[in-house]
């Protein structure tokens, strides 16, 4: 069975990397946050994801991609994912004038063009679900929809890549998974190498690594945490827009039948909020068909 890890994709960044990441404040009171902090918030996100494309493009040939099994028309397309991306950068730029935040230098564990078709499709789901989690906090109706038209194009590429690229499911649920503030710097700081001192801070907390050993739907996988003892905790398990909430008995909890689902050890089996979360967030996609059933392969 085929199983992608957020956690096994940034391995390599951890075993090669100190982090110099962004700078945080006191997450814990959402009044904090303004439209400004979510803009930097969103720019601290597109920087990551334009270098990214940049980076790869200029290392892989249209002759690497074919070699490597990709369809002959992947580059092109990636392309031109890489232009939104940047010009995702401009507007947010433009928006915040002299408040706007400075691109990091930044650290990708891809190898080979399909190393990185697997990451994009990793880096372009936490992209529609940091939108989606973060659209509760802007207040000016201009962003609010400026914000939404940036999600929808996210979620195209998201789907794309999924699809017609990796051959895996293009969408999960009735419902795309919002995410926390804090939960997505998690993700995205595995990234960072180091950031402008002079950046302003953002409203997050960055949480310890959570990992689901060769998890599966349906059946029990090891659960370990980096300094966190989960014994007694709970692993919850974000898909669309439901929790679902599995105690940690004997070192391990019964993986829900999901084709993709965020997980994060909480001490709560009601909440999982920066208050509760004590180690994460660790992703999960199985492959489901087009029939909706799990795939052999």
């Amino acid at each position: 069975m085929k199983t992608t890890t957020f956690s096994t994709l940034a391995a390599l960044v951890y075993a090669a990397t100190a982090f110099v990441t962004p700078q945080v404040r006191d997450s814990s009171s959402s009044s904090s946050i303004d439209d400004t902090d979510v803009l930097n918030y969103a720019l601290t996100l597109e920087y990551l994801e334009s270098n990214f494309y940049a980076g790869a493009l200029n290392n892989f040939t249209q002759d690497d991609f074919i070699n490597d099994g990709l369809p002959v028309w992947a580059r092109g397309r990636f392309e031109q994912i890489a232009a939104h991306e940047k010009a995702h950068v401009v507007l947010l730029n433009n928006a915040l004038g002299s408040n706007a935040t400075q691109a990091c230098t930044y650290d990708f564990p891809y190898t080979s063009p399909s190393s990185f078709a697997a990451l994009s499709q990793v880096l372009e789901g936490v992209g529609v679900s940091a939108y989606a989690g973060a659209a509760q906090y802007i207040t000016n109706s201009q962003y609010l929809t400026t914000a939404a038209a940036i999600l929808s194009t996210e979620a195209r590429h998201a789907a794309w890549v999924a699809g017609p690229v990796n051959k895996e499911n293009p969408w999960a649920n009735p419902f795309d998974t919002p995410l926390s503030l804090s939960s997505v710097y998690t993700l995205a700081a595995q990234f960072i190498t180091g950031c402008p001192s002079t950046n302003p801070s953002l409203p997050v907390k960055a949480f310890p690594a959570l990992i689901l050993d060769n998890a599966a739907p349906g059946q029990a996988t090891n659960v370990s945490a980096d300094g966190v003892n989960a014994e007694g905790q709970y692993v919850a398990f974000f898909s669309g827009l439901s929790t679902t909430f599995v105690e940690v008995q004997n070192g391990q909890v019964v993986v829900p039948n999901n084709s993709m689902s965020y997980a994060v050890l909480s001490s709560s089996n009601t909440t999982a909020d920066d208050s509760t979360i004590s180690a994460g967030v660790a992703i999960l996609s199985f492959p489901f068909n087009s029939n909706g059933t799990l795939s052999s392969s």
